[in-house]
């Protein structure tokens, strides 16, 4: 049987970056993979962390770092973590900028905690999306990237392929959230648990991460993830996902199946429903209004799909993880 090729999480070191978080997630992300591993009662690591720099003459992004050398994969994720100085400016982050789009293109989740989120914003990949950064940016940030859906109440934003994290401490949330998406949720809780980290909050994206599979290698498709994730799937209807990706209806149908393991209706419901669930843990609207936000004008169709997907009906799911009330 060939050997599964592990999960690699990038770290993005550019200029200044806090070197605290940076060796702090590579330690967690660590642990977390030999937690996996024993549970698999094996000694393959299923994740590893790798760090990159820019080098070399013309400032190239390189591998600097890998907590596996003897393994090259590629990246699943990558995470630009905090700064303790001034946000990196345009001109420091041009670098960076094309490496970050190409990784996007090809379905790898780009992350970034607190004022990580200025090289993030630099790629213009934020535009229209909801993000969060440290609540002492806010100026800052609006000013520079006006287009972008800042909420800066909310400790972790995970808006599908892009996860933006708030404070300069909020990598330990980043990282236990990835742990959670790549590892699974008792890896994570274990995680937690070994390192002293209160995972009570946390523990909520059992029931509302929504992970698709984005690294399936079929560009066509992924387009039109990346489409549907940046509208919050409030068009999805069949000619306009087979015509933004720009293949016949019945080729569309097979490829999307095939690519993300079901299929565009059951995707895009489950888009939805994540989006519900963030109206309904950080909103006090009605049901219904929540219904047609997320693109459903039959409120009990919508009550329906909530129940089967998340196992709770909206308002239970409101009653138990509300935080406005």
């Amino acid at each position: 049987m060939t050997q599964k090729e592990p999960i690699e999480i990038g770290l993005v070191i550019y200029e200044k970056a806090q070197m605290a978080a940076v060796l702090g997630l590579t330690d967690l992300l660590v642990v977390a993979s030999k937690i996996a591993a024993k549970r698999q009662d094996t000694t393959d690591l299923p994740l590893q962390v790798s760090h990159w720099e820019l080098s070399g003459s013309e400032r190239q992004p390189t591998r600097t770092f890998s907590s596996n050398p003897n393994l090259s994969g590629s990246v699943s994720a990558l995470i630009i973590p905090p700064t303790l100085e001034e946000p990196i400016g345009a001109e420091a982050a041009t670098p960076w900028i094309k490496w970050l789009k190409d990784h996007h293109s090809e379905g790898v989740i780009l992350c970034s905690v607190c004022a990580g989120a200025f090289l993030l914003g630099e790629t213009g990949l934020l535009s229209k999306r909801k993000a969060t950064t440290h609540w002492g940016y806010v100026e800052t940030f609006s000013n520079r990237f006006p287009d972008v859906d800042l909420d800066i109440d909310r400790i972790i934003i995970e808006d599908g392929d892009i996860v933006t994290a708030g404070g300069a401490m909020a990598w330990t949330d980043l990282g236990l959230r990835m742990v959670d998406r790549f590892l699974g949720s008792q890896v994570m809780s274990e995680t937690a648990r070994t390192l002293l980290i209160d995972p009570s909050r946390r523990e909520q994206c059992y029931y509302s991460a929504f992970s698709p599979i984005l690294t399936h290698g079929d560009a066509a498709i992924l387009k039109v993830q990346h489409w549907l994730q940046k509208t919050d799937a409030q068009d999805i209807s069949l000619s306009t996902l087979a015509s933004c990706a720009q293949l016949e209806e019945r080729t569309f149908l097979r490829r999307f199946h095939k690519a993300t393991g079901m299929t565009s209706t059951e995707y895009c419901q489950r888009l939805r429903i994540g989006n519900a669930k963030d109206f309904l843990q950080f909103s006090l609207l009605a049901v219904e209004q929540i219904a047609w936000k997320v693109g459903y004008s039959d409120v009990s169709a919508f009550r329906k799909i909530f129940k089967r997907i998340v196992g709770l009906t909206p308002s239970e799911y409101r009653l138990r993880f509300n935080t406005s009330q």
